[in-house]
């Protein structure tokens, strides 16, 4: 496969405008990495070949597209059934910017122009750009109120629309150095800051990414205004005196909107999951931009209620269904969880960032977790069907509405699937970053980065066969001979240490510790904030050997997780797994793992686009003549987490019993 170059527009130091203050840490552009790797490269191409294409024609067919030839119109009935439908555009394009930045695509650069086309027509001449409101402003539906903005707060999505518009207008900037799309982005955010502000009308904006859109017209333009915009909706939450804040109910006293209280005054993770995770983005952005001390404390201190108490062992987050939503501390249910997609996505925005602020590797740990596990299960290997939630378990009496069995093509309201593509093309700028002569290895995926360390050219040549294998090789090769120090991600998952608390742990702890070679001799090392420190003057053609230990573990809860007494997880190395019927005699509920199982990892390249199984055997319960169960011993096979509902419907648990403490009987 053609080795890939992808194109940063999150946390480059390249920006058209130096920043007085900004991240210590920087991640390493896309446009300095280059892949060679054979499970995260053939993830990006999918993207790039199926579902950027795919999502441009069920934008096209749904009227998502019409909805901005009406508005240009200012006439005919709004197509779709949200006023967000807009957003499935902005992505789409955002995530095709990437594609023309490594793949020169005349057809489609020119498709591109001819929907920016369409959407600056739509615009209306002060800036303001949302169909569903212009197409017919008289009738504009329940979600909208008569006036603009007037039901921000709750369900109108107009500055979120925005923020997905600014997103989408900076990364086509960055790709192709065009301004036609920015230009109306920037129209729209003159036209935001002219209304909202100090003095100004003041709102807590219900769906966040405003915020995170503002600081990257920001970082393009250097306008003051705009990031100044950014921190003042952080700063309205909180504010709104129509909530009930005696009321438990989180739509009534604002804890839906994350708006209950003032950001820094934030201690707990609540509310809808996926706006959480957009505004503690933008937290993060705006503490590194103005060096707000007390805004880095809240998102500190929010972390660390979501890592102790709110994340599920796949990195899931939105446990509840009803409002997509946190629950309370450890309600945690397996049956019932919903674990959105786009929650997914808005984590690995937030955890890049608190690594960036902080430089300590647990934020990567969690990361990684979540792209492996709980990210691209959203997605199939068809690159075209998708999860809207990502299920612990499916059991073939569920009655639960919201857990998914089978991957749709679409959704009536699609934020997942467009999210995906724009979020998978820009993995690679998770792999490296830089703090003066301090370089990062951050994820361990195959390829080439080129790097500058005190004005000497630096490349970074990358091999491994990760995630199946620990084994991970570097070769640097500085222009000429080069002090600096190299930091290697030492995952906790290789240091006996499943997440950054007790909310998982892995049962037994492991007697391997993970090596590391220079040049064929073993070295020792120092760990600091979960980095290998190497510290060496470098020559060409140095190379660094890493061998992490890649056991099979068992994964155990909290006690304060009570439904999960009594059952284990199984992990190995990055990779959370689970029991598919179709590999377990058709069933997997009646299961039991006891701890003396041995299970042995074995690759099968035919099977999901190749993967590492657990095998083994295991006890499995059955009903004879409707009246005598027996236990009788049976084949287990185990796949990873991530690939699971790709061969059909049926069931599947990524928890399972350790022995049979009760038993339900069922009847007709």
């Amino acid at each position: 496969m053609k080795k890939i170059i992808l194109l940063i527009i999150i946390c480059s130091s390249s920006f058209l405008y130096a920043q007085q203050k900004d991240y210590a840490i920087q991640a390493l552009p896309f446009t300095q990495v280059m892949l060679s790797d054979n499970f995260w490269l053939p993830r990006i191409e999918i993207n790039r070949t199926v579902t950027i294409p795919a999502s441009f024609e069920r934008c096209q067919a749904t009227g998502r597209v019409n909805n901005f030839v009406l508005a240009a119109q200012k006439k005919g009935k709004f197509c779709t059934k949200y006023p967000f439908d807009d957003t499935d555009v902005y992505k789409t394009l955002e995530g095709a910017a990437f594609s023309l930045a490594v793949h020169p695509d005349a057809k489609l650069d020119a498709y591109i122009d001819s929907l920016i086309d369409i959407i600056a027509k739509a615009q209306e001449p002060d800036g303001y750009l949302y169909t569903a409101r212009t197409i017919d402003p008289v009738n504009v539906g329940p979600w909208l109120g008569k006036e603009r903005w007037e039901k921000e707060r709750e369900l109108s999505h107009e500055l979120y629309n925005a923020g997905h518009l600014y997103e989408a207008a900076a990364a086509h900037f960055m790709a192709t150095k065009k301004r036609n799309l920015l230009n109306v982005a920037l129209k729209n955010a003159d036209l935001v800051c002219s209304v909202f502000g100090p003095g100004k009308k003041t709102v807590a904006p219900g769906h966040e990414i405003i915020e995170m859109g503002l600081v990257k017209l920001y970082r393009i333009t250097g306008k003051q205004e705009y990031l100044a915009t950014a921190k003042f909706f952080i700063e309205a939450r909180g504010q709104y005196t129509g909530y009930d804040k005696k009321s438990t109910d989180p739509w009534k006293n604002g804890a839906y909107w994350q708006d209950r209280e003032r950001v820094v005054m934030q201690t707990e993770a609540e509310g809808h999951a996926v706006r959480a995770g957009y505004l503690y983005s933008a937290v993060a952005d705006v503490a590194a931009l103005t060096g707000d001390d007390s805004l880095l404390q809240a998102i500190d201190n929010i972390w660390n209620n979501v890592v102790s108490k709110k994340i599920y062992v796949q990195g899931g987050v939105g446990a509840l269904g009803d409002g997509e939503r946190y629950g309370a501390n450890y309600e945690l249910p397996n049956a019932s969880a919903y674990n959105e997609t786009c929650a997914a996505i808005a984590n690995v925005y937030w955890n890049q960032r608190m690594f960036l602020l902080h430089g300590n590797s647990k934020y990567i740990d969690l990361l990684e977790k979540i792209l492996y596990n709980g990210l691209i299960s959203g997605i199939g290997l068809d690159g075209k069907s998708f999860f809207y939630t990502n299920a612990m378990e499916f059991k073939n009496n569920s009655t639960y509405k919201d857990v998914e069995a089978t991957r749709s093509g679409w959704f009536e309201c699609s934020c997942c699937p467009t999210n995906l593509a724009r979020l998978i093309p820009s993995i690679p700028g998770y792999i490296f970053a830089q703090k003066d002569d301090n370089i990062y290895v951050n994820l361990f995926i195959a390829g080439s980065a080129k790097l500058t360390v005190n004005k000497v050219a630096v490349q970074i040549i990358q091999q491994n066969n990760y995630p199946w294998d620990g084994a991970l090789s570097f070769t640097i090769n500085p222009a000429k001979t080069l002090a600096f120090n190299l930091l290697v991600r030492m995952p906790g998952w290789a240091q006996n240490e499943e997440l950054a608390s007790n909310l998982y742990t892995f049962q037994n702890s492991m007697d391997q510790k993970p090596t590391i070679k220079i040049n064929g001799t073993a070295v020792s090392f120092s760990i600091n904030d979960g980095y290998a420190v190497l510290n060496k003057i470098w020559e060409k053609g140095d190379k660094v050997e890493v061998m992490l230990p890649m056991e099979t573990r068992r994964v155990v809860s909290s006690k304060n997780i009570p439904e999960n007494d009594g059952k284990v997880a199984l992990q190995r190395g990055p990779l959370l797994y689970c029991a598919e019927w179709v590999d377990n005699a058709g069933k997997v509920s009646n299961l039991i793992l006891p701890s003396s199982t041995v299970l042995v990892p074995e690759y099968n390249a035919g099977l999901l686009n190749g993967i590492t199984v657990l095998k083994g055997k295991v006890p499995a319960y059955i009903i004879e003549n409707n009246q005598q169960i027996k236990t009788v011993e049976q084949s287990f096979t185990a796949i990873p987490y991530y690939a699971w509902a790709n061969r059909g419907k049926g069931e599947m648990m990524l928890w399972l019993p350790t022995a049979i403490k009760s038993m339900e009987i069922l009847t007709k």
